[in-house]
């Protein structure tokens, strides 16, 4: 689908017991290839820094279902700050788009502390509204978000499947890389966030390996569930 120039794939989120979770990874990953970036069984670890407005604007949308709504994020992989991306994760209902930018460890540095002329004069597009948003429309970071992916994927129909677990909130900084970030469980442990994303179309034997049927879509963000820990802290 394309809006608005973006190129928006669907994706449908759903919670899964231990059981489930079980049988349904041993299915597909004894059919699907594990991407290339997991760094063991468990696949690798992701860590983002979300931003957020002065109003709160991507928590509030969320929570109260608007149809169309964006986020902002850093994210870095397996505690590692050679690859740090900048991304704009867009919605419009089930359908989704990412759109990403690297910047360096230095820029990342400066944008935390609040310095964001690193930004001024980059090409890119994202990082141009990126330093619109932090500048001229007060975003701050607001939240970190950690979990482990066991990602699949298939060719046609540009197919990924994830098993997202672990998910924890960082509770005393906003910095992803400090040694001292304190993490905590935001969801059960035995829970999975299951996801499933596709372009166009999910190929038939692709949904009767999921049986996505036989599981209830939930409206998942692990941005919301995150910041609410936050929340939780900050009236305590």
């Amino acid at each position: 689908m394309q809006f608005q120039g973006r190129k928006f794939r669907t994706e449908h989120k759903y919670y899964l017991h231990l059981h489930d979770y079980v049988s349904l990874h041993h299915r597909v990953s004894s059919m699907l290839r594990m991407d290339q970036h997991s760094v063991n069984g468990d696949g690798y670890c992701i860590r983002s820094l979300y931003f957020d407005g002065q109003q709160d604007n991507a928590l509030h949308d969320k929570n109260n279902g608007v149809f169309i709504r964006e986020k902002y994020r850093i994210r870095t992989y397996n505690g590692s700050d050679s690859v740090i991306f900048v991304e704009r994760k867009s919605k419009f209902g089930e359908f989704v788009c990412k759109e990403s930018a690297r910047i360096s460890r230095e820029e990342y540095d400066s944008i935390l502390h609040g310095d964001y002329r690193c930004l001024i004069g980059k090409e890119s597009l994202l990082l141009k509204e990126f330093y619109s948003a932090l500048e001229h429309r007060g975003f701050r970071p607001t939240a970190i978000v950690d979990y482990w992916r066991a990602a699949y994927v298939y060719e046609f129909g540009n197919v990924r499947i994830t098993f997202d677990k672990k998910l924890s909130a960082g509770t005393n900084t906003f910095d992803l890389f400090d040694p001292n970030l304190v993490l905590e469980e935001a969801i059960p442990v035995p829970q999975t966030i299951l996801e499933v994303k596709f372009d166009s179309f999910l190929p038939d034997h692709i949904r009767k390996l999921v049986r996505p049927d036989n599981q209830i879509r939930s409206s998942i963000s692990k941005y919301v569930i995150c910041r609410e820990v936050n929340l939780k802290h900050y009236k305590e």
